[in-house]
């Protein structure tokens, strides 16, 4: 799975009507309206969308025929196998009618020319753990998972006999630093089973 490293825009024009997409990523659901709000146009007759994030999605065909738009937005999305993107295609009319098969045509295709040329990062999963230690071992922890590409600390919260630290740690590398833990304290230091 990918998602994309920043804002892409491609415009093209289809039989008279022009068109603007615009592609960037989101993390949230209010990340996605934001995005949408501020690449549509008022003054354009239509601006149609779709988001995907994980399991969730939305579209919009605002104003077309029923799954000429959106629906073909969100198929480009998911054609390119990304996700946390949200998409607007905005089509200013240009006084000759597509036909439905023609606004699939130029919703989806529009999208997915835009998405082609997005830079793409892959979208890596993570899971947070919690790492009790005592107070001799945290400097080296602290140093370790912050040199660790796979770790992430997020918090640290201070306990009478030493530290907890909560981490984010890519998905498939939960046993590599559970073993550095472990090596680096002699045994001392514990990482709770990662969520």
């Amino acid at each position: 799975m990918f998602t994309l490293e920043g804002t892409e825009t491609f415009r093209q024009e289809i039989r008279k009507s022009r068109f603007i997409a615009a592609a960037g990523p989101v993390s949230s659901e209010a990340a996605a309206k934001e995005f949408i709000a501020a690449h549509s146009d008022p003054a354009a007759n239509h601006n149609c969308w779709a988001w995907k994030i994980g399991q969730s999605y939305r579209f919009s065909d605002d104003g077309e025929p029923s799954s000429t738009a959106g629906k073909p937005i969100l198929q480009a999305i998911e054609g390119q196998s990304l996700d946390g993107v949200a998409v607007v295609v905005t089509r200013w009319f240009g006084g000759i009618l597509l036909g439905g098969g023609g606004l699939i045509r130029a919703y989806g295709g529009t999208a997915a020319t835009c998405l082609r040329a997005a830079a793409k990062v892959p979208i890596i999963r993570t899971r947070e753990a919690t790492i009790a230690c005592g107070f001799g071992d945290l400097a080296l922890l602290q140093t370790r998972l912050a040199a660790h590409p796979a770790a992430q600390v997020l918090t640290q919260a201070y306990t009478a006999t030493g530290c907890e630290l909560v981490a984010a740690i890519h998905e498939d590398r939960v046993e590599e630093i559970r073993q550095m833990v472990a090596d680096l304290t002699s045994g001392r230091a514990t990482m709770s089973r990662a969520v």
